[in-house]
């Protein structure tokens, strides 16, 4: 199996996809459940109040979220039993796992579809180890659930084998779980337990065979954290090329939160996005970006090897490559980024150009404006932050520092190598150099010669 998950974390919010497993369960629970008033009961072991913290500071899917702890880990049934108080008898009651993040909502409504008094997701594998097996008998009924070390030589050949997901009636559920036994091997309180008690009852107990055996992946070790990774992202590119979306490599894409796509999106290989992101009809991301919280407007191309957050781009811009855009950063249509130039908390008007080795931080910067190489907003004093306002049609040339607070004039030059520490006026040259000097007799320092 591998190396096992990190303790310091608990299971269930070490991430897939850029989210907590646990995230992913909620997910499938609120899109099977859309519209329907329902209340979620999680039951909690190790690092119960991390837990807690995490999910009822964040979105739950619109349910209500309860929280139960099982302070001794006696099984899967002692676990539901710990949250029977919190259960609604007159609703069923379904039950799911932290720890299987990939469970898909079109599946759990199969099984709230299915018509029987419990409903048991099954699996058919040709490899069976490690799992409980589905007992039947000569009519094909559901007769129990038999753990793989408490079976005999016939039940391991059996290849039908259970999930551990279930949907049940409430009421009867609780008196089932009352009567567990832990006479078995592991001396544990299993769920699947449950099913033979129903069959005893005359209980009608369908199977709901699981489509895909890579829903009900539990994450145990980091092999199969990596593996459920791959999967999620899988199912992400899969996703976004339906909806248009061209991949390079769909295999070498990652998705940690959410991306909506135009039409006609273009995306290379080895990209990375982060919460959400937005791109527009015709945008074309090229390799090894990585956006988080961006919204990118239609026909802009960010080019290798950028780095945008918290970033809003106009249309038809032009991003890249190697440009980092950090939070607060607006760029209207036609905005030109390039090579190695940082913004920062800034506005910039359509067709305002930055496309080399410059810094323009806390600015606010009009329309056709030039922002040569070299050029920065000086916009911190060491204690403070100070904006600077450059109004439309401005050039500034190479190598400028601009002090701020400061304000560049409409339509005003700045001549290169300048440093400007109060405002330019409108449509004027404005050079602030020191005076160039050339020294007779001025030798270069030579080396020492190494004894």
């Amino acid at each position: 199996m591998g190396p096992s998950l990190a303790k310091s974390l608990p299971k269930v919010l070490h991430p897939v996809a850029g989210r907590p497993m646990l995230a992913h369960v909620l997910d499938a629970v609120g899109d099977a459940t859309h519209g329907m008033a329902i209340n979620i009961v999680i039951v909690v072991g190790h690092g119960a109040q991390q837990v807690q913290e995490t999910f009822l500071s964040g979105p739950s899917s619109g349910h209500r979220l309860r929280f139960v702890e099982q302070s001794q880990q006696l099984g899967t049934g002692h676990a539901v039993l710990q949250a029977a108080p919190l259960l609604d008898d007159a609703a069923p009651t379904l039950v799911l796992y932290g720890d299987v993040p990939l469970i898909r909502s079109t599946t759990l409504k199969r099984l709230f579809a299915a018509s029987g008094d419990v409903a048991l997701l099954t699996m058919q594998l040709a490899q069976p180890a490690g799992y409980g097996r589905i007992v039947r008998d000569w009519h094909g009924n559901v007769l129990r659930i038999v753990e793989e070390r408490d079976a005999n030589e016939d039940e391991r050949k059996l290849t039908e084998v259970n999930t551990g997901i279930l949907i049940a009636p409430t009421c009867r559920l609780k008196h089932w779980l009352k009567a567990l036994s832990n006479d078995n091997a592991q001396r544990e309180y299993y769920l699947p337990d449950v099913i033979a008690q129903a069959v005893a009852e005359h209980c009608c107990v369908v199977a709901v065979e699981c489509p895909d055996p890579d829903e009900t992946l539990g994450v145990n070790s980091k092999e199969q954290l990596a593996a459920a990774e791959r999967i999620a992202q899988r199912r992400v590119a899969s996703e976004l090329m339906e909806r248009g979306a061209t991949l390079a490599d769909p295999a070498r894409i990652d998705v940690r939160g959410k991306v909506s796509v135009g039409a006609e999106v273009s995306i290379d290989v080895g990209c990375v996005f982060e919460g959400q992101v937005d791109l527009a009809d015709g945008v074309r991301i090229g390799a090894y970006c990585v956006l988080r919280d961006c919204s990118v407007g239609a026909g802009t191309e960010v080019l290798p090897f950028s780095h945008l957050t918290g970033a809003t781009i106009g249309a038809a811009a032009r991003i890249g490559p190697y440009s980092r855009l950090r939070p607060g950063a607006h760029l209207g249509d036609e905005v030109h980024i390039g090579n190695f130039v940082e913004v920062k908390a800034s506005t910039l008007g359509r067709a305002s150009k930055a496309n080399h080795l410059a810094y323009v931080g806390d600015a606010t910067v009009g329309a056709n404006v030039n922002i040569g190489a070299g050029t920065i907003t000086a916009n911190y004093d060491g204690a403070r932050k100070h904006r600077t306002v450059i109004g439309d049609d401005v050039s500034i040339g190479s190598n400028a520092v601009l002090v701020a607070p400061v304000t560049i004039g409409q339509g005003a030059t700045i001549a290169g190598g300048s440093v400007i520490s109060k405002n330019a006026p409108e449509g004027k040259l404005t050079v602030a150099r020191a005076k160039q000097t050339t020294r007779d007799g001025w030798k270069r320092p030579t080396k020492e010669k190494k004894a």
